[in-house]
C-alpha cells in the first residue's frame, strides 16, 4: 500500500478515502425534543449541530510543518482524480513536487496507487541489486491487489501530470524514478509512458540545443513546459562507452545521485590528461574509472559478429577508441585488408609503441603502406583528414571514454555518411544509461531517432549479461563505480537507409 508521509489528522494515505465526518470527540448527549416541544435553545442546538469544514477542528496545524499543497496534490494523484487534480496543476511546480518523506512525486503516487499487477510479465533487463530495501524486506513485495484498479484512470492521470510537467526521472527515497517503480511493478503501459516522456523531453533539450544555454532555468516558465531543472544534473550517471558526463548540448539523467564529496565525473580533457593502469581484466583512470573491462568480450564478439556477417577477410576497417585492443583482435583476426584505429590517450599509445605489442610497428608493417595504421589523436581530429583522404570502410565501430552523447551524435551524422561505404555497418559501444532499465530505454529510442534523422536505420539484438557483483564487489572489485548494472545489453548495428 501506498503510504504518504502525514503528521496531522487532517491529511491521509491517498488510498484512503477522505474521512466523511469530523474527528470523534466527545459531547454531551442531547435530550429527546418532540415535534410538540417549544424551540430548543442556541445552547442545545450547538450540541446538536454537525460541525461544518470551518470548524477549528478541520484547519491544519500550523505548528507540524506538513505542506497541504503537496499533500493534496499527492492525494488526488493517487486517487487518479484527474478534475480535483487540474486545479492544483496550475500552480507551477505542482506538477513535481515531493513528499519530503517519500520522495514521491504526483507521478509516484499514481503508479504507486495501481499497485503491482497479479501476474507481471517476465521480461528480462532488470537491474541487478537495484531493488528497493522496502521491496527486499518484503513491504513492496507483489501482493494481489484489494480492488480492481481502473488503468485507463491511471493513464489519464500520468498523461495530465506530464502534459502538466512532471519530470520524467525525478528519484524519490528509494532511489526509483517513477518508471523504475512502474517497471517493478510490472504496470508495463505506464512504465512505456514514461519512457515517451523520457524521449520527448530529451529530443527536445537536443533540439533546443542544449538545457544548460536556457535562460531562467529557475523560472516558472520552465515548470510549465516540463523541461528537466536541477534533477538532471542531479541525476547524472555513468555511460563507460561514450562518456561519464553529460554537457551543455545534451543532457540526460541516466543514474542515481551521488554525494557532491564525491562525485567528479570523468571527462574527454581530464581522461587524456590521467594515468592509467592497466591489468588483465580492466584498464582504470587515475581516479579508478572503468575505461574498459575484459567482462566486455562476449559483447565485443559479437559485435563483430555481426558488423561483418561471416567473418569475411579483406573487408575495410576502422575502430575508435583501442583501449585494451579487445575488437581490434577479433577485426585483425578476419585478415582485413584495411585495419585503422584511431587513439588518443597517451599512456595507450606509448604501449603500443612497445615492441611487443599487437598493434605496435610490426603490426603496421604487415600490410601494404598506410593499411595498417594507428592514427594518433582524437577522432574530431583525425577523421576529417581520413574524409579529405577519401578513406571508406565497411565496419566501423566507435567506443570513446570521456565524451557525451552529443559526440557519439556527431560522429554518426557528420562523420559516418563519408566514411561509410553504402552497404557498410555502423556499431557503437551502447552505454548509454546503462545503470537504470528507464534511461536505458529513453536513450535507445532517442539513439534510433536521431540515426533515423541521418537517415541511417538501427537494428538491436539482444546480448545477455551475467551477474557483475554489487559496488566494489566481483568485476567492479577495485572499480570506483558500476557503469553497467542491466541484465541485457541491446547491442546497435546501424546501416544507410536503402
Amino acid at each position: 500500500m501506498l503510504v504518504i508521509h502525514c503528521k496531522i489528522h487532517t491529511i491521509i494515505s491517498p488510498l484512503c478515502q477522505p474521512a466523511l465526518g469530523p474527528p470523534h470527540r466527545p459531547a454531551e448527549s442531547p435530550s429527546k425534543i418532540s415535534l410538540n416541544s417549544p424551540s430548543p435553545s442556541p445552547q442545545l442546538l450547538a450540541t446538536t449541530q454537525q460541525p461544518t469544514m470551518d470548524d477549528p477542528a478541520f484547519l491544519p496545524d500550523e505548528t507540524v510543518g506538513v505542506d497541504i499543497n503537496i499533500q493534496t496534490t499527492l492525494l488526488h494523484a493517487s486517487n487518479h482524480d484527474v478534475q480535483a487534480l487540474k486545479p492544483l496543476l496550475r500552480i507551477p511546480g505542482n506538477a513535481s513536487v515531493q513528499d519530503p518523506e517519500t520522495g514521491f512525486t504526483p507521478l509516484h503516487a499514481a503508479i504507486a496507487a495501481c499497485g503491482p499487477t497479479k501476474s507481471p510479465a517476465s521480461e528480462p533487463n532488470t537491474a541487478f541489486n537495484t531493488i528497493p530495501k522496502q521491496a527486499e524486506n518484503g513491504e513492496g513485495e507483489a501482493e494481489e491487489q484489494d480492488a480492481e484498479v481502473d488503468i485507463e484512470k491511471a493513464k489519464n492521470t500520468v498523461e495530465e501530470l506530464f502534459f502538466s510537467g512532471a519530470i520524467w526521472n525525478d528519484l524519490d527515497k528509494n532511489d526509483e524514478t517513477p518508471g523504475c517503480l512502474a517497471w517493478r511493478l510490472g504496470q508495463r503501459e505506464l512504465y512505456q509512458m514514461c519512457v515517451n516522456a523520457g524521449v520527448r523531453a530529451e529530443m527536445l533539450l537536443g533540439l533546443m540545443g542544449g538545457y544548460e544555454e536556457l535562460a531562467g532555468e529557475d523560472s516558472e516558465e520552465q515548470d510549465e513546459v516540463g523541461l528537466e531543472d536541477e534533477d538532471t544534473e542531479r541525476n547524472s550517471g555513468e555511460n563507460r562507452g561514450n562518456g561519464d558526463t553529460y554537457t551543455e548540448e545534451h543532457e540526460l539523467a541516466v543514474g542515481p545521485a551521488e554525494e557532491a564529496a564525491e562525485k567528479k565525473d570523468a571527462n574527454s580533457e581530464d581522461y587524456l590528461k590521467s594515468n592509467l593502469t592497466f591489468t588483465d581484466t580492466a584498464l582504470l583512470d587515475e581516479d579508478s574509472n572503468g575505461v574498459m573491462m575484459a567482462w566486455e568480450t562476449d559483447i565485443m564478439r559479437k559485435s563483430v559478429d555481426i558488423l561483418l556477417p561471416d567473418l569475411p577477410p579483406e573487408k575495410r576497417i576502422l575502430n575508435i577508441g583501442f583501449g585494451m585492443g579487445i575488437i581490434d583482435s577479433m577485426f585483425a583476426a578476419t585478415k582485413p585488408s584495411t585495419h585503422h584505429i584511431i587513439e588518443a590517450h597517451p599512456a595507450v599509445l606509448s604501449k603500443l609503441q612497445q615492441p611487443d605489442a599487437e598493434f605496435g610497428p610490426k603490426w603496421e608493417q604487415g600490410a601494404q603502406a598506410g593499411r595498417y595504421k594507428i592514427h594518433a589523436g582524437k577522432w574530431q581530429d583525425i577523421c576529417p583528414k581520413l574524409l579529405e583522404a577519401g578513406e571508406v570502410y565497411d565496419a566501423i565501430y566507435f567506443d570513446t571514454f570521456g565524451e557525451d552523447y552529443s559526440q557519439l551524435k556527431l560522429f554518426f551524422t557528420e562523420m559516418a555518411p563519408g566514411l561509410l561505404d553504402e552497404k557498410g555497418r555502423f556499431g557503437f559501444f551502447n552505454g548509454l544509461g546503462a545503470d537504470r532499465k528507464v534511461c536505458y530505454d529513453v536513450y535507445g529510442k532517442v539513439v534510433e531517432l536521431d540515426l533515423c534523422e541521418a537517415g541511417m536505420d538501427v537494428e538491436w539484438t539482444d546480448v545477455e549479461v551475467g551477474e557483475l557483483g554489487k559496488e566494489g564487489e566481483g568485476e567492479w572489485k577495485g572499480v570506483r563505480r558500476r557503469y553497467w548494472t542491466l541484465g541485457v545489453y541491446r547491442l546497435p548495428v546501424a546501416t544507410f537507409m536503402g
